[in-house]
């Protein structure tokens, strides 16, 4: 797959098929970008396991902190990562080793490891780099121009209202 870009079904074929993620990299510092794109994604309606070995046991807005993907209990449809580059191969590798595999790795802005992609796509996950889900449903849902900036999509179409707060949800076809 090319990962220079992505086509905007693509992209709202993953968000809209997602209902669990685990957000390896999450912090509990309120300022921190793994923060509001955790908080979003919870108020969006998904259910987020927040991963992070310094913070686990705790609670990140609400949610239960965990140490690894493995300590999570229940399917996970999509890793969202917010760590280095160099840390995803480790990430890929566990997130591989979970019975049901997820259906998606999915790197922050930044993160990008072709290697790893490969790896998780050889095994039949799809894969985003570069890539913000918080940006792209705002961008799909139409929220992003709420505030003013040109998502680059016109339509029509009247949203489908989704759960959670002033959710419309992403657009399909």
């Amino acid at each position: 797959m090319n990962h220079d870009s992505y086509s905007n079904d693509t992209i709202s074929g993953i968000l809209n098929s997602v209902k669990t993620i685990a957000m390896v990299g999450a912090s509990a510092n309120d300022v921190r970008p793994s923060f509001f794109v955790l908080k979003y994604l919870i108020a969006k309606g998904f259910t987020v396991y927040p991963v992070n070995p310094g913070q686990a046991g705790k609670e990140i807005l609400g949610q239960r902190v965990y140490a690894r993907l493995s300590d999570i209990l229940h399917p996970i449809d999509m890793i969202d990562i917010f760590r280095a580059p160099d840390a995803v191969p480790a990430i890929v590798d566990e997130a591989l080793a979970l019975d049901p595999l997820p259906k998606v790795i999915w790197m922050q802005l930044g993160v990008r490891n072709d290697e790893a992609a490969a790896k998780a796509e050889a095994a039949g996950l799809q894969v985003v780099m570069n890539r913000c889900p918080k940006i792209e449903y705002g961008k799909l849902s139409g929220e992003i121009g709420w505030n003013g900036v040109n998502s680059g999509i016109l339509s029509s179409k009247k949203p489908v209202m989704r759960g959670g707060f002033q959710s419309f949800g992403i657009r399909s076809k």
